[in-house]
Formats: C-alpha cells, sequence, structure tokens
C-alpha cells in the first residue's frame, strides 16, 4: 500500500501537478485508487471503455494498436509516466491496447475524480493541455530518425502568431494582381493584361501555400533519450539539430509582452555543446516543466546506472552473475535486439528518381547520422549563369517563333511539299538549345557533387567532377583544435552564406560557401564535443573497470589479510 507522504512525493516529479501546494496534493493523493498489476496483465484493451486516467508508480507498460491486422507499438512507458488521458477528454473509447511488461503498480482517477480535478483547477488543466496537444500531434506524424523504443514526450510547432505574420507580406502582394486586373478590365483590355494578373496571382497564392507548408514543417520534440529541433525549408534546408537529455544544463523560458498576453514565447535549452531554441511555442512554461520533468529523470537514472554498473563490475570479477536489469528511463535497446529489415537494392530507375529527388539541390539534408552540406545557390548561378541565360534565350525565341508561324499562315513549323523539311529558324534554336542544356547539366552535377559532410566520427570534404577526378579530404573530429566562419561580401551577408574553417593540426580544412555558416559551425562543434564526451565516457568506464579489480582483489583477499592479521596478533612478544 503506497502512503500517502510517498503518493505525494510522487505527484511532485511529474509536470501536470507543477506549482501545486502540499495541501491540494494531499487531497489530490486521496483522490486515486492503487492498482497492482502483474507482468502479463492487460490494464485496458482497444475499442473499450474509457473509464481511468492512469499514472505509473512502478513497473512499465506496452501501448500498442492494431490497425488492419497489424499490431503497430505506440510506446513503452515506465515509472512516473502516465496514460488513459486522451479517451477521458475526448469521451471516446481506447483507441489502444495496454499491457504490463513488468509487476506495476498504477495510481487512477476514476472518470469523475478526474473531470471534477482538471476543470476546476487552471494550471492543472494548461499541464494536460501542453501533454495532449503533445500526443496528439506525436500519433499524427512519425519521424523516421525515431528508434522503435523511443518515447515521444513533448512536441510542438511554433504558434499560429507566426503564422499569421509570414502571411501578412504575401496578403499584401494581392494588391499587384488586383491592380493588372482592374487595369484589364477598365483601362487595356489586352490578353497580355490578363496573362500577367494570372500570373502575378498564380505566384501570390503560391507563395502563400509555401509559407504555411514551411510553418508546419518545424517542430520542436523532447523524447525519453533527446531534445530534437527540426527545420525544414521546402526544397531548400534539412536540419536536425539535437542534444541527449543528459548533456542539460538548464532550461529557461523568453516571452515578449505580446508573447505573455497571447502565452506563448520561447523555451531555451543549454547544453554542454551549445543552446537549441524551441522558438514561439504554445504555454512556454508548461513546456519548461515537462522538459524539467524528462531532465530530472534522467539525472536520476544517471547515477543509479552508475551504481549499478559498478556493482556489475565487482560482480563480473568475483564470477558471479549480474541481476537481470530492466530497462530504465532513456536507455535504447540494443542494436542486436532490434528489427532491423534488410536495405532493398534500388533498381536503375529508381536511382534516377532518387537523383533528381528531394535532395539534389538541397543546401543542407541529413542521411542516417550524417549531415550534408552544399554550397549556396548563389554559387550555381554565378558559375552556370552563360548555360543558363543561353538556354532560356533559346528557349524563349523557339516560342517566339512558334507564335509567328501559327499567325502566319503561309509557314509552318514541319512542310511536307518536297519532301520532309523544318523551319530553319526553329531548327536553329533547337540545335542551338541542345548544347547549352547539356553544359547547364553538366554545371548543375559539378556543383551538386561538391559536399561537405560531418559523421559522428570525422568530417569530411569532397570535391568530384563529373567524368573526371575526385578530391576527399577527412579529419577526426577529436583532431579538430577550433573552428571559424567568414561571410564576405555584399551577396554573402545579404543571401547569409560563408566559409566554415575548421583548424586540425597545422592545417585547415574549409567548408566553402555554405548557407549560414553560424549554423554549420554549431553543428561541427555539437558532434566534436559529443564525441569528446565519448571518449571521456571510455575512459570513465576503464577507470571503473581499475577501481572494480582493486575492490574484488580486496573482497578475495580479505579473509587472508584477517587470518595473518591474527596471527601477527598471537605472536608472542
Amino acid at each position: 500500500m503506497v502512503d500517502t507522504l510517498a503518493r505525494i512525493a510522487f505527484l511532485k516529479k511529474i509536470h501536470l501537478f507543477y506549482g501545486l501546494e502540499d495541501d491540494e496534493l494531499e487531497v489530490i493523493a486521496d483522490m486515486m485508487d492503487e492498482i497492482p498489476v502483474a507482468e502479463g496483465e492487460v490494464v485496458f484493451k482497444q475499442d473499450s471503455n474509457s473509464e481511468y486516467f492512469y499514472m505509473i508508480y512502478s513497473g512499465s507498460v506496452r501501448i500498442a494498436r492494431k490497425l488492419k491486422g497489424h499490431e503497430i507499438q505506440l510506446a513503452v512507458l515506465v515509472k512516473n509516466d502516465y496514460f488513459g488521458e486522451m479517451g477521458l477528454i475526448a469521451k471516446r473509447k481506447r483507441s489502444g491496447t495496454v499491457t504490463v511488461t513488468s509487476d506495476a503498480i498504477l495510481l487512477a482517477f476514476n472518470r469523475k475524480n478526474f473531470d471534477e480535478l482538471f476543470k476546476r483547477n487552471v494550471q492543472l488543466r494548461l499541464n494536460l493541455d501542453v501533454a495532449v496537444r503533445s500526443r496528439e500531434l506525436a500519433r499524427s506524424l512519425r519521424f523516421k530518425w525515431l528508434r522503435d523504443d523511443e518515447v515521444v514526450y513533448f512536441m510542438a510547432r511554433k504558434h499560429r502568431i507566426v503564422l499569421y505574420e509570414k502571411l501578412i507580406p504575401p496578403i499584401l502582394s494581392l494588391i499587384l494582381p488586383a491592380a493588372i486586373f482592374y487595369a484589364w478590365f477598365f483601362i487595356a483590355s489586352f490578353f497580355i493584361v490578363a496573362f500577367a494578373g494570372f500570373l502575378s496571382l498564380l505566384a501570390v497564392v503560391g507563395w502563400m501555400i509555401w509559407t504555411v507548408i514551411d510553418w508546419g514543417n518545424d517542430y520542436y520534440v523532447v523524447t525519453n533519450q533527446r531534445v530534437v529541433w527540426l527545420e525544414k525549408v521546402v526544397g531548400i534546408y534539412d536540419s536536425r539539430q539535437e542534444s541527449p537529455l543528459s548533456t542539460i544544463l538548464s532550461v529557461g523560458v523568453e516571452t515578449g509582452q505580446l508573447g505573455r498576453i497571447l502565452d506563448y514565447g520561447n523555451v531555451i535549452i543549454r547544453t554542454f555543446v551549445g543552446k537549441i531554441p524551441f522558438n514561439q511555442v504554445t504555454h512556454p512554461e508548461q513546456a519548461q516543466h515537462m522538459i524539467e520533468e524528462y531532465w530530472n529523470r534522467t539525472k536520476e537514472h544517471a547515477v543509479g546506472v552508475e551504481k549499478e554498473a559498478m556493482k556489475n563490475a565487482i560482480r563480473k570479477r568475483l564470477g558471479l552473475q549480474p541481476p537481470k536489469s530492466e530497462r530504465g528511463f532513456g536507455e535504447s535497446t540494443p542494436i542486436s535486439k532490434r528489427a532491423e529489415t534488410p536495405p532493398k537494392r534500388s533498381s536503375g530507375s529508381l536511382a534516377l528518381l532518387k537523383f533528381l529527388g528531394s535532395n539534389t539541390l538541397k543546401l543542407r539534408y541529413e542521411s542516417g547520422e550524417d549531415v550534408y552540406y552544399r554550397k549556396h545557390w548563389m554559387v550555381l548561378i554565378l558559375q552556370a549563369w552563360i548555360p543558363f541565360g543561353g538556354t532560356l534565350g533559346m528557349l524563349l525565341l523557339f516560342i517566339y517563333r512558334l507564335i509567328q508561324l501559327a499567325f502566319d499562315p503561309l509557314q509552318s513549323l514541319f512542310m511536307f511539299e518536297n519532301g520532309f523539311s523544318m523551319d530553319t529558324w526553329a531548327l536553329v534554336y533547337i540545335l542551338s538549345f541542345v548544347p547549352f542544356v547539356l553544359w547547364l547539366l553538366y554545371e548543375v552535377i559539378d556543383w551538386s557533387n561538391d559536399k561537405f559532410e560531418v559523421t559522428n566520427e570525422q568530417i569530411i570534404d569532397i570535391d568530384r567532377k563529373p567524368f573526371g577526378t575526385e578530391t576527399r579530404n577527412a579529419a577526426q573530429l577529436e583532431s579538430i583544435l577550433g573552428t571559424n566562419y567568414e561571410r564576405r561580401g555584399l551577396l554573402g551577408n545579404i543571401f547569409n552564406y560563408g566559409t566554415v574553417y575548421i583548424t586540425v593540426g597545422g592545417s585547415k580544412l574549409a567548408f566553402e560557401d555554405v548557407i549560414d555558416p553560424a549554423t554549420v559551425q554549431s553543428d561541427i562543434d555539437r558532434r566534436r564535443m559529443a564525441r569528446r564526451a565519448q571518449k571521456e565516457q571510455g575512459a570513465i568506464n576503464a577507470e571503473r573497470e581499475r577501481m572494480a579489480e582493486w575492490l574484488a582483489t580486496y573482497h578475495r583477499s580479505s579473509r587472508d589479510f584477517f587470518e595473518e592479521e591474527n596471527k601477527n596478533n598471537r605472536k608472542p612478544e
């Protein structure tokens, strides 16, 4: 039986009850029902009635959903997690089945107590609202980079006010097509005027759609293992900044006057390797408390893991079998136990589609754990403006010639009077168009083949010429002495691109003309610090093994030492 004081201490660790006084927590503690559940038992089944909201006092549970005959694991929840709130809030049946994976004690609110508690307390309702929004958004999305054993606790987009602010310029731009259509109706009723109005309207509508998609592509995520900032600009930029929960140093909130009125602001997460900002999120204080809860749980778990690791190291030296341990908060399943699907071999057509796909022109993209950068588009423009201008010019001249032929009844594109022949000017434009297109294609491939890669172990500068040589320079992350960046010239400052210099020993590597060099530098430094932390952890593990060997030796020799001491004490003086 869990007593009231233990229940209050338990509630204080959960972000839902942040800000409540002890007397309020005592009332809440007395409202909860204690439900012991053995391993393998089902708490509730999918499509059953929603009657309780559960919190896990001890043990763990697995949540799964059957969809089209297949079972999908949604999450594995552990101590201090909660579940069952979605069905009570939406007043619907259960969306999944919850099975206990290790003997558990659940503290539960029935529907009446749940409704009474969260309706009368504004603070609790706000705290719960953030959690519900996060779970709804997480269920609607499934990122490929999430591990099978990773649980999403917090997920948010920027506040809608940010979208509305970004939509102001395109909305104001509607004045242009309106003015053109006005001129077409009342001043100059020419087809070209109407066509210009249609094109301008199409451009503004496209701008609006692109703005909405761009706003919806930025996500802030907290899982049981890491904090993640996803930023994507459609077709241009794809960024994922992340840090393990164990590297967090502090969590703060920044708000402006409007943000305090509308309840949105920035949540700043500072880590060993920099900061990850959650910009303009709804309910920032509640989001801060959620992140702090999972950060504190990680710290508590890390202390326990270190103690258990020392015990197991000593057991190993003494030839004892270590006890079976459960996977704790934030621990990932060993790779050997994960179900991995073998990579599929792509056919030639799929390879071509991949080449022509979304990463071909991206300035930053990710593949697995590796990050790739390309030179800015301005470099491509300066490099390929002649073939591009020639291609565009020949295309426009060809279209102009087609229009001429369409309005001249004496001429046509193809003639069959004295055998097959083609209009001379159209043929000249087509023949001139082909080499310009090939030249332009060569320049694009040449630009696309120059990549800068950052992995978990090294940085790589790849320079590859189409049908030519390839140069590859690499350096280990731990050998980097320092980084700096420069934005040079008017174009570099206007379009935010520059060169990141990486000092390695007595030489330098340069990531030239990359977009947002400050972020590139931050990515490199973050990977470098993570690599250094990994090396330091290896040294700590080695020191632990050495200490365990000493303690095991002492334990094995303690009886001999005791007998020697007694023998010496019995010797006559």
